[in-house]
């Protein structure tokens, strides 16, 4: 149990932890976060704004000019300011500077937070449930996938905001030169890292410390690495679907088809630039990184959909997306989440936001496939945006995150890296990961079993 879960065993507005969480709600919505905690005193309501009162609202986000879309709300809404604080996203500094500011009990109101960590802000009792405050009327705004990320048995705890669909980049000058085709299924992917082997270069790298991609990965495979029966959780991330995923990278690393250097550090920008890396398995998101970091290819670049494994499937996942949530604390739920709906929907924030490189929105209208092209010369004139729309309706909307994911990943970093150095097959990784991942829920305080 966490020291924060010690101090305030129950949800914060008076909404029981159980109540949430209990029997056939939790396994209904694959969610379990019952095992510290009783359900007594429950905090106290906040009064709210009065009418003509002004505030401001205090909002926690990396996200690149984010200030815009926040100086049109604040410019439409004297009474409601919004004040953005910029957090730092290296190696999960926003996060714990949430959580430390959590247990101290002054949080910010808002709180930009990943799809993956919500959960982890849930053990500790750290997210307002915003059902009370009308948000389900808001749900035929965002695609459903994206909605159910945030929701757990009947309470919903942030707003969406963009996702990742996962999509791959390559070289297309490169490809072309080379004779080698655009591989539709991993087996021709393999082929392809072969033949371009043979030119002296490499199709991509096996990123060790990159959990996030890997889990990605997974997804698309049909992995399901948490779930729940009642109030217990079930980890599966030693699945038969995550094992052939592990067994298939394993195979490109053994016959050194692909490089093993970490993705988006120095030397894999510089590979990115010469060409010595001729494509990356990507999301949505990325296209801002390429033009970013390798200006000199403009022009070279195309996306083409991510490799299934049969043929004719259409089998895509996710990687990254995150979301506008309310912080527990919060005296002014009501114009928090009326803030986080608009940041999220309103046509002219949503401009803003895709101009800044934010990934996919979250919500169904408001913009235009061709508005997220924003770096349409530099990928040749491809409206490249259509792959990543197509890929995020693939997207297997049963995956669930747990809690720890931000130790989950470093977990996997850890294991896939001294499985590199020292030749193990990434099956032990895989084994190791889901024992530590039970003992890391465990002392939590939640009630944990293998699945």
């Amino acid at each position: 149990m966490s020291d924060t879960a010690r101090n305030r065993n129950t949800w914060t507005h008076g909404t029981p932890r159980r109540a949430v969480l209990g029997g056939a709600a939790a396994a209904a919505a694959g969610f379990a976060l019952a095992g510290c905690g009783s359900d007594d005193d429950g905090g106290d309501e906040p009064k709210g704004r009065k009418k003509g009162e002004k505030i401001t609202l205090t909002f926690w986000s990396w996200v690149p000019g984010i200030d815009k879309p926040v100086a049109l709300w604040n410019s439409k809404n004297p009474e409601v300011r919004v004040k953005v604080e910029k957090v730092s996203a290296v190696d999960g500094a926003q996060y714990a500077k949430m959580h430390a500011a959590i247990k101290a009990g002054n949080p910010p109101d808002l709180g930009q937070i990943e799809y993956p960590v919500v959960p982890s802000f849930l053990v500790d009792n750290g997210l307002l449930d915003l059902t009370k405050y009308g948000v389900a009327d808001h749900k035929d705004k965002f695609i459903g996938w994206q909605w159910q990320q945030s929701v757990f048995g009947k309470a919903v705890y942030a707003v969406p905001q963009a996702s990742g669909p996962m999509g791959l980049f390559i070289r297309q000058d490169l490809f072309e030169k080379w004779g080698v085709e655009p591989p539709t299924t991993w087996d021709e992917y393999e082929a392809a890292a072969g033949a371009i082997r043979k030119k002296g270069a490499w199709i991509e790298t096996f990123s060790a410390t990159n959990g996030n991609r890997f889990a990605g990965l997974a997804w698309q495979a049909g992995a399901r690495w948490f779930g729940a029966e009642g109030d217990t959780w079930t980890v599966s991330i030693d699945d038969e679907p995550t094992r052939k995923v592990a067994d298939y990278w394993y195979g490109l690393v053994r016959r050194k088809l692909i490089k093993t250097i970490p993705d988006r550090q120095n030397a894999w920008y510089k590979d990115v630039q010469t060409g010595d890396m001729a494509s990356w398995l990507g999301a949505s998101w990325g296209d801002a990184l390429l033009v970013g970091n390798a200006p000199k290819t403009a022009g070279k670049w195309r996306v083409v959909p991510m490799p299934q494994w049969k043929k004719g499937d259409a089998a895509y996942a996710n990687w990254g997306g995150s979301t506008t949530a309310v912080f527990a604390k919060t005296k002014y739920p009501k114009d928090a989440l009326a803030f986080a709906i608009w940041l999220n929907t309103d046509p002219e924030s949503i401009k803003l936001l895709i101009e800044n490189g934010y990934g996919t929105p979250g919500a169904k209208k408001g913009y235009t496939t061709s508005q997220l092209d924003v770096h349409k010369d530099f990928f040749g004139g491809q409206e490249y945006s259509k792959v990543f729309d197509e890929a995020s309706k693939g997207v297997d909307t049963s995956w669930k995150w747990g809690p720890a994911t931000d130790t989950l990943y470093q977990r996997l970093g850890d294991a896939f890296t001294a499985a590199i150095g020292d030749g193990s097959d990434f099956r032990s990784v895989l084994k190791k990961v889901q024992s530590q991942t039970i003992t890391d829920l465990k002392e939590k305080g939640l009630q944990v079993k293998a699945g």
